[in-house]
């Protein structure tokens, strides 16, 4: 079943001010405590580098990559106020661009050394023509780093609770059956996409890309102490990271 795309771009425009407020204003452990040193490290040495963030939000990794030395980050989004937002708080080395990360025809071949997507695939329809676009974006040795919901997550996402409310277990269903999916966030209802892993990774491959790793982030005792919200990291894999590598 296709959600037509406006639909879709309706959604964020309706989720962007409390993601912007939360963003700037509140705790997100699952981004500083969880998915972000996973991708940082990932990133490694930016400096000089021309980066894309596919789905940048209101700018918040782009501005991560400035802070590293990046030479040059370009951060895209379908949604305008998210654009708007985002180069409030522009530096000069990032640039913003209202754009469909499906269709990346506005950029040359060969001309990025690393692209980024940050719990945007989960998001995207057609995730495959992003992928094969960043492909192609790509300069040979290029890395694409892709942050997504596990996709035995994504399939349904819920616990089973005793009478308590205590969690029993994950619930895991429906993992086959790929396609949209209804969540809840900051108070507005919004769609994303469930692939099984094989689809991804299927997918990853036909477009040209090496995996060179599949990281779950998870969490350590300490870190709970000090990101108590995270401990369900220490049950189960809520994300997940690919890191492509396009071939020389």
């Amino acid at each position: 079943m296709k959600v037509p795309d406006e639909t879709l771009l309706a959604e964020w425009r309706a989720l962007a001010p409390a993601w912007i407020k939360q963003s700037r204003e509140g705790r997100n452990a699952n981004r500083t405590g969880l998915i972000d040193p996973v991708m940082l490290n990932a990133c490694g040495d930016v400096r000089g580098k021309r980066v894309l963030d596919c789905g940048c939000g209101e700018g918040r990794f782009v501005r991560m990559m400035v802070q590293r030395g990046a030479g040059y980050v370009l951060g895209i989004d379908l949604c305008p106020p998210m654009i708007d937002a985002a180069r409030e708080l522009q530096s000069g080395m990032d640039e913003y661009r209202v754009a469909n990360a499906e269709d990346l025809s506005f950029l040359a071949d060969r001309t990025f050394d690393l692209a980024i997507s940050y719990l945007n695939h989960c998001d995207l329809e057609d995730w495959l023509a992003n992928t094969r676009e960043v492909f192609r974006i790509l300069k040979p040795g290029g890395h694409f780093l892709i942050a997504n919901l596990h996709p035995m997550r994504s399939a349904s996402g819920y616990w089973h609770k005793d009478s308590a409310g205590n969690k029993l277990h994950c619930i895991l269903d429906k993992y086959m059956s790929e396609g949209p999916r209804r969540w809840r966030m900051l108070a507005c209802d919004f769609t994303n996409f469930h692939r099984t892993l094989e689809t991804y990774i299927r997918g990853f491959r036909r477009a040209g890309f090496l995996v060179d790793q599949i990281l779950e982030p998870t969490v350590t005792p300490e870190q709970v102490a000090t990101w108590p919200e995270l401990d369900d990291e220490l049950r189960v894999p809520n994300f997940i990271v690919y890191v492509l590598l396009k071939p020389n």
